[in-house]
C-alpha cells in the first residue's frame, strides 16, 4: 500500500468549516448565553452550517466515491462489530468512512439541519421551540465529543492518523482505491455559495433590532432580544403607572 488520495477537497471543506462553525456557534449559545452581545452571530452561524449542511447532503449524492453516502451507509451489526474491534482489536478497516464515523456524521447532520429549523422558527417569534433547539444543541455536543473519542480511540488502535488524512485527503491503500480529482473547481464553487450566504446575512444584520433578512429568501428572523422593544414597552408600562397614580 502507498499514500493515495481518498478524500476530495469538497468533503475536506464541509468537515473542517461544520466542525468549526459548530464550536464557535456552541461556545456563543451554551457558554457565553442570551445575554452575550455575540449571541446573534451564533445564529448567522448556525445558518451558515445549515446551508453547508444541504451542500454536503447534495455531495453525498453525486460525489467522489468516498464522498457519496452509499459507501458507508452501514447497519446497526456492523457498527458493533468496529466497535468491537476497535476495543479488543482487529475488525475490518475502511478505506473511507467506518461504520463508527458514518453514525456520527449522519447523526450530526440531521441535528444541524433540526436545529436551524427551530432556529428560524424562534427567529420567527415561536418561542415554543426554545427548549427542543436548545436540548438539540446538547445532543449535538454530546455527540461530536463521542465522534472526537472514537477518533482518537482509532487513531492510537489502529495507528492511522485519519485526522491528517482530512487534511491532505491521503490514506495509505491501493492504488485501485485512489479517486482521480480533488474536485478543486467544485470547491471552489461551494465555498463562494457559502461566503455569499454568509455575507448576505451579516450585510442584512441590524444592531439596532438584532434581525437579519435571508438572503433570497426575504424572511425577517429575530436573532436576539430586541432591546429597542424592551425599552418601549417599559416605557408604556412608566407612563400607565404615571397615569394610574395619577388618578
Amino acid at each position: 500500500m502507498k499514500s493515495v488520495l481518498i478524500w476530495d477537497l469538497p468533503t475536506r471543506l464541509f468537515h473542517w468549516v461544520l466542525s468549526s462553525g459548530f464550536i464557535v456557534a456552541a461556545v456563543i449559545s451554551l457558554l457565553l448565553g442570551d445575554d452575550s452581545p455575540l449571541f446573534p452571530y451564533h445564529a448567522i452561524i448556525g445558518l451558515t452550517i445549515a446551508l453547508m449542511v444541504c451542500l454536503r447532503v447534495i455531495w453525498g449524492v453525486v460525489g467522489t466515491r468516498y464522498a457519496r453516502f452509499s459507501t458507508f451507509v452501514f447497519g446497526p451489526g456492523a457498527a458493533i462489530e468496529y466497535m468491537k474491534g476497535t476495543i479488543v482489536g482487529g475488525g475490518k478497516r475502511y478505506v473511507g468512512h467506518n461504520s463508527g464515523s458514518a453514525m456520527a456524521i449522519f447523526a450530526l447532520l440531521a441535528l444541524v439541519l433540526a436545529m436551524a429549523i427551530t432556529g428560524v422558527m424562534l427567529g420567527q417569534g415561536n418561542e415554543s421551540v426554545k427548549d427542543i433547539h436548545e436540548i438539540l444543541a446538547w445532543v449535538a455536543v454530546g455527540v461530536a465529543v463521542v465522534h472526537v473519542l472514537g477518533v482518537a480511540v482509532h487513531t492510537l488502535r489502529h495507528r492511522e492518523n485519519i485526522v491528517a488524512s482530512m487534511i491532505h485527503g491521503k490514506k495509505d491503500a491501493e492504488p485501485s482505491d485512489a479517486i482521480p480529482s480533488s474536485k478543486p473547481v467544485v470547491a471552489v464553487i461551494f465555498l463562494v455559495i457559502a461566503g455569499a450566504w454568509t455575507v448576505g446575512l451579516i450585510r442584512n444584520y441590524n444592531p439596532s433590532t438584532k434581525t437579519t433578512t435571508l438572503p433570497l429568501i426575504g424572511t425577517v428572523l429575530q436573532l436576539g432580544e430586541n432591546e429597542n422593544e424592551n425599552d418601549k414597552d417599559g416605557a408604556k408600562n412608566n407612563n400607565g403607572n404615571a397615569k394610574h397614580d395619577d388618578d
